[in-house]
């Protein structure tokens, strides 16, 4: 396949954009027997950056979006990028990663739960229009799952769960060795696995998901109102801590303190457009800070490894969570190997022992699994995106 391929990754709150090229190593067996030989060398990498593959990055580009952008301005600005990088060349295939739920048969965007205006938006059609080539568009914790499973941590692993941590929590499968979406393209939402029925309200109305816990811009944002004191908005920090509203973990929190690899930044902003108010509630919804405004979930992470006892608190509870929600869809579908991605992943040793030591206790004795962190880093919905494009040929 002489063509480049182009990568697009819709983020919560950035737009990402990569042109693939085969390698020339390649060029002189047939594009199938290039990936059966590719498939076969793939090895262990140190590197975040590139995998083995029979293709390779020629360009990128990123762009971080405003607090206060639409699908419109999104949509637009990921044009210019495409057509940047293209430099008037045609595609062979383009393959998207977005972050919200997608109908893969149909290329339609159900929504964006950050950006305003994507609601049954026909991005494969409106891509394919524009570039003349095939296009392939899934939910980017299905195309990252995708990548790890064909390129990072999910390398001869048949049965796995990829989640990313990070704006928010979502999860993509893969089962015997395919990606599985689940009936309507729904499966994954582990985000919205409940962890803690009287926990605080999650913006998808239900009491603490796993998001609602264990996301950078929620954790930031029980900080911040955990800190402010006494008033409306910080009502609950005033109470005595053994009365605060931030749930503890049952049979507490355990694990180091070593707070390694807290300099990756999460993305901060978050839940941006059309969020829900939460009337009718006892308490009203949390807003994650606005990007560039105070603290953010590496804020929190970096305290707590300086001894901070409240972010330590708050994320040692999203660990524990995702653990809770980790280990119940270990009882349920019994995969293999859980990988976990994204920037709260970076929060150090303690989150991580907190995170597999609940997903044990959670899980049946009898159900064993792995939990291993993602190794394509923050380019898996880039290369997911090129497996994706890549799929477009083979089924």
């Amino acid at each position: 396949m002489s063509e480049p391929i182009l990568a697009l990754d819709f983020g919560g709150t950035k737009l990402s954009a990569a042109l693939f090229v085969a390698n020339q190593k390649s060029h002189a067996k047939s594009a199938k027997d290039a990936k059966i030989s590719s498939l076969r060398s793939w090895r262990p990498l140190r590197s975040l950056r590139e995998p083995l593959s029979s293709y390779s990055i020629l360009d990128r580009r990123r762009v971080f979006t405003p607090p206060d952008a639409d699908a419109a301005y999104e949509l637009a600005a990921m044009l210019v990028m495409a057509h940047e990088l293209l430099a008037g060349r045609p595609p062979a295939a383009i393959g998207v990663s977005f972050g919200g739920p997608v109908d893969y048969a149909t290329g339609v965007v159900r929504l964006s739960h950050h950006v305003r205006g994507w609601e049954a938006m026909p991005l494969r059609e409106r891509l394919a229009v524009e570039f003349g080539c095939p296009v392939a568009v899934d939910n980017d914790a299905n195309v990252a799952a995708l990548g790890e499973h064909r390129l990072g941590a999910g390398r001869g692993v048949n049965d796995m769960l990829y989640v990313t941590v990070s704006t928010g929590v979502g999860g993509g499968w893969i089962l015997g060795g395919r990606p599985w979406r689940g009936h309507e393209g729904m499966a994954g939402e582990i985000g919205h696995t409940v962890a803690d029925p009287a926990g605080p309200l999650c913006l998808c109305g239900k009491r603490g998901c796993v998001e609602r816990l264990a996301s950078g811009p929620y954790m930031a944002a029980d900080y911040a109102q955990g800190s402010r004191g006494a008033g409306e908005q910080g009502r609950e920090a005033s109470l005595p801590q053994e009365e605060m509203a931030i749930p503890r973990p049952l049979g507490g929190v355990r694990g180091g303190t070593t707070g390694e690899e807290t300099t990756i930044p999460l993305p901060s902003g978050g839940v941006r457009g059309g969020a829900a108010t939460g009337e009718g509630t006892e308490d009203p919804l949390p807003n994650p800070l606005p990007r560039g405004e105070g603290i953010t979930g590496r804020g929190v992470a970096e305290r707590a490894a300086t001894g901070d006892l409240l972010a330590r608190e708050i994320l040692l509870r999203g660990a524990w969570a995702l653990g809770v929600g980790l280990g119940n869809a270990a009882n349920l579908v019994n995969p293999q190997r859980f990988i976990l991605g994204g920037g709260v992943t970076k929060s150090g040793e303690a989150w991580w022992a907190e995170v597999r030591r609940a997903a044990a206790e959670t899980a049946l004795p009898e159900v064993r699994f792995d939990i291993v962190p993602a190794e394509l880093g923050d380019d898996a919905p880039l290369w997911g995106a090129l497996a994706l494009a890549e799929g477009i040929f083979v089924d």
